[in-house]
């Protein structure tokens, strides 16, 4: 029996378990957001950081890798060509938050670019600064030849407000 898992945040570059296989694509109708909270890895109770999640969107796409690993679930199916209309693969699991403060009490949901930057910048948990999670997002998803605008304008506006800070001292 085989699953694929389709990670689109930090299972781009560190999956964290074995698998028999790596392939680079993407899923359709989604947008990988900046909503979920982070308690335990890039924040901490007092200050979450921000991790993604996906929301649907009409004709958008989201990039990142499904793992090949043993087990079936009939979940989304994962595309690696832009144009074509068969999916590579198809019964791939995704995790996506629930919005639902009831079942997700870490769901952040949407903020300003700004505010997002900011929080970014400011959280810290046992996994490190949330910073890095955003960065090595973004240079995993270079590296794979996937351009995702929110992910790079997000690393771009919390490089501004890191050098804003280094100028001003504080």
């Amino acid at each position: 029996m085989v699953m694929w898992v389709f990670g689109y945040g930090s299972l781009i570059w560190k999956a964290g378990f074995n698998y028999d296989e790596r392939l680079v694509g993407f899923i359709k109708g989604y947008r990988r957001v900046f909503y979920q909270g982070s308690t335990d890895h890039r924040g901490t109770i007092d200050y979450p950081g921000r991790t993604v999640t996906l929301i649907p969107a009409d004709g958008e796409v989201c990039w990142g890798a499904a793992y090949k690993i043993s087990k079936k679930e009939d979940k989304e199916t994962a595309f690696t060509e832009p144009n074509a209309s068969t999916p590579a693969i198809s019964g791939v699991m995704v995790y996506i938050a629930s919005p639902d403060k009831k079942l997700n009490k870490n769901y952040l949901g949407p903020a300003s670019l700004e505010d997002i930057a900011n929080q970014i910048v400011n959280a810290e948990g046992p996994s490190g600064p949330n910073r890095d999670y955003l960065f090595q997002l973004e240079k995993a998803l270079v590296q794979s030849g996937c351009k995702d605008k929110h992910v790079i304008d997000l690393a771009n506006e919390v490089r501004r407000i890191l050098l804003e800070r280094e100028n001003t001292g504080s």
